[in-house]
């Protein structure tokens, strides 16, 4: 056994697919979502991975039917309690956690007008909210384990371009992606240099029940395409890489796999045989540092600072 990761998202889409490669690269997965159902009775067998039919438990039995180690556990991302209670039941069954893998994610694009407040309210409780509190909840079973552990979280690189037409949603999705850069700053400061937590995003548009929509206006769109393998391999490819590599990048699944997985082909990942996927992605992004990176001015600690007034 590699270890054991939590994939939170993962009844459908990437989700499934990065929890089904991890079994079948030796880790034992716990997959959890909000969604269940009775997978026994799920005929024919396996769902459409894109279909509402495919849960944490239809997900399960695949990974069991193929000779895998998975649990599935039902978590409200949500609700903290939820997550700690997943964390928790992760650590008691198997003993350990070494992998966290945030995909959960709640989407709406649309201007700021047209963006109602719950639905604004949703996106930040399910993704920078939802993400921060599974890092809190798993935090302390990493330092068990000697500050040795991976998180890999669902976010894109930083760039102004991204907020378009979508603020609401880049606010969230930005944010959880801050949360990588600044939890990385901690672990280096802290020398846990085993530790690392990485963002990934898609390069190109990847065949999942949101871009399932365009395929039903024009089939001709799934050219545009690339399978959810191509996901699941850059997050296995981080996870081989020193922590040191990898702590606090800000990386995209085909720009990953060249440099550090070795691929210089990705025809393997389209949908439609031969074609050319469009990169929705720009070629580089801005450099988040500045050159008073170092100099903080007076570090202010406000747990120290509490403590000291009682």
């Amino acid at each position: 056994m590699k270890g054991v990761a939590l994939v939170i998202g993962a009844s459908r889409g990437i989700g499934r697919q990065v929890a089904v490669d991890l079994a079948r690269n030796g880790y034992t997965v716990v997959v959890s979502a909000k969604s269940t159902s009775g997978a026994a009775a799920v005929e024919p067998f396996p769902p459409d991975p894109n279909s509402r039919q495919s849960t944490i438990n239809t997900v399960a039995r695949e990974i069991l039917d193929a000779g895998g180690d998975v649990a599935a556990i039902p978590v409200d991302v949500r609700d903290y309690g939820s997550v700690r209670r997943l964390v928790d039941e992760t650590v008691k069954k198997y003993g350990r956690l070494d992998v966290l893998i945030y995909n959960s994610g709640a989407i709406w694009w649309a201007s700021v007008e047209k963006t109602p407040m719950k639905r604004f309210q949703l996106m930040q409780r399910v993704n920078p909210e939802g993400l921060y509190g599974a890092v809190q909840a798993s935090l302390p079973y990493f330092k068990v384990n000697g500050w040795k552990g991976r998180i890999v979280v669902v976010s894109p690189p930083i760039y102004s371009r991204f907020f378009k037409g979508k603020t609401a949603y880049a606010m969230g999705k930005v944010a959880m992606s801050v949360l990588t850069k600044g939890l990385a700053m901690d672990f280096e400061r802290e020398g846990r240099t085993e530790m690392a937590i990485t963002s990934i995003w898609p390069a190109a548009s990847i065949e999942s029940a949101a871009t399932g929509q365009f395929i039903e206006k024009d089939p001709s769109n799934a050219r545009d395409l690339r399978k959810p393998t191509i996901f699941s391999d850059a997050i296995l490819a981080i996870l081989r890489s020193p922590a040191t590599t990898v702590n606090g990048l800000l990386e995209l699944d085909e720009d990953f796999l060249r440099k550090h997985g070795g691929v210089t082909d990705f025809s393997k990942y389209s949908v439609v045989p031969g074609s050319n996927p469009r990169r929705i992605m720009p070629d580089q992004f801005p450099d988040l540092r500045v050159a008073e990176q170092d100099d903080e001015g007076m570090r202010v600690d406000s747990t120290v600072l509490r403590r000291s007034k009682i």
